[in-house]
């Protein structure tokens, strides 16, 4: 059941497809919660999941990152591993530490590795796959850019995968965020998960966007302004 406050928030909401901007301010005036809450977007994309050439996957640097403090791991030895060190990932190590996260330790928020360590790495698919945690090229987490990619990451670096639904939900930042911090943020993902189109899709891609804060009610998205407004 929901309580006052939310109700109260969901109705300061016309049932209508906002523009990104106005839905943003709605989304900002409506917030409750004592805590600063994060603003997530839901994509319901045209594909079908259980294909494999209709997987979308990909990742998005936000412009303005995500208001939340990242725990890096490094898969790297060698030279590497003191370039990840030096670009201030937060644990790094080899097969020793492949070892360390099997056995069921997992005190981090996004993994990195290079191709050379994938063989031992990949042996944790199970465990960190289900979590989101696995590295994966299209996701530029295995590399052997490893300055770059904690970079990126400590900037914005947002991953989304396509669920069973043919939704995906990505972290777009937090409320305190200003407007247009907010808005270009969620231009950034809306302009990758377009570009990650599969060719094999047909039909209309972006079915429905909505915006939301952690403890607010879901703000529809005019689709064909986000659209129209990456041409």
């Amino acid at each position: 059941m929901m309580g006052k406050k939310w109700k109260a928030a969901a109705a300061s909401v016309e049932p209508k497809a906002y523009a990104l901007r106005d839905a943003v301010d709605v989304l900002k005036q409506a917030a409750y919660a004592k805590f600063d809450e994060t603003v997530e977007m839901a994509l319901r994309l045209g594909v079908d999941p259980k294909r494999s050439d209709q997987m979308v996957r990909g990742s998005a640097v936000l412009p303005h990152g995500t208001g939340v403090k990242v725990r890096i791991l490094v898969f790297a030895k060698g030279e590497k591993e003191i370039e990840a060190r030096e670009a201030g990932a937060d644990v790094i190590g080899g097969e020793e530490l492949v070892e360390k996260v099997k056995g069921g330790w997992l005190e981090f928020d996004r993994a990195i590795a290079t191709p050379d360590l994938m063989g031992s790495v990949g042996k944790l698919g199970k465990l960190l796959g289900p979590r989101g945690l696995m590295p994966n090229p299209k996701t530029g987490t295995v590399t052997f850019e490893v300055a770059k990619a904690i970079s990126d990451i400590r900037k914005g670096r947002v991953e989304y995968k396509v669920e069973k639904a043919g939704i995906l939900h990505v972290r777009v930042g937090k409320v305190s965020f200003e407007t247009d911090k907010l808005c270009e943020n969620a231009m950034a993902i809306v302009d990758s998960v377009i570009k990650a189109k599969p060719a094999s899709s047909k039909g209309r891609y972006l079915k429905s966007v909505t915006i939301s804060a952690t403890m607010g009610p879901g703000i529809r998205l005019d689709t064909a302004t986000l659209s129209k407004a990456l041409v």
